[in-house]
């Protein structure tokens, strides 16, 4: 079986874009409007954290998948690719990242 990758995720959430909110919960998302995919996002990043808290590495596991699931939509909803989110992580990564951590600091 081929490995799913989050630019097949990517792939799936621009085609459910395109579909009726009807039919599609990506739509409904995006037609709420990127506050409320926003929102949506936090609520899912603390129920990862609670699952990691709790140690409970299945529901860790479906948490981590509605994070990325749902950072994806917030970025679609805010036109940001995934593959410009990669480039600023490739730029990163060229330095350690106590490097890139604190040449953040002075920019």
């Amino acid at each position: 079986m081929a490995r799913f990758t989050l630019q097949d995720l990517e792939g799936v959430i621009d085609a459910r874009a395109a579909s009726s909110g009807d039919v599609s919960y990506t739509r409904k998302l995006l037609d709420k409007g990127a506050e409320h995919c926003a929102k949506k996002f936090g609520e899912e990043a603390v129920e990862l954290v609670i699952a990691t808290v709790e140690n409970d590495r299945n529901n860790l596991i479906a948490e981590a998948a509605d994070v990325l699931f749902h950072m994806l939509v917030l970025l679609k909803a805010r036109g940001v690719t995934l593959g410009e989110v990669e480039a600023a992580l490739g730029q990163r990564t060229s330095m350690s990242g106590l490097e890139e951590k604190a040449s953040r600091k002075r920019e």
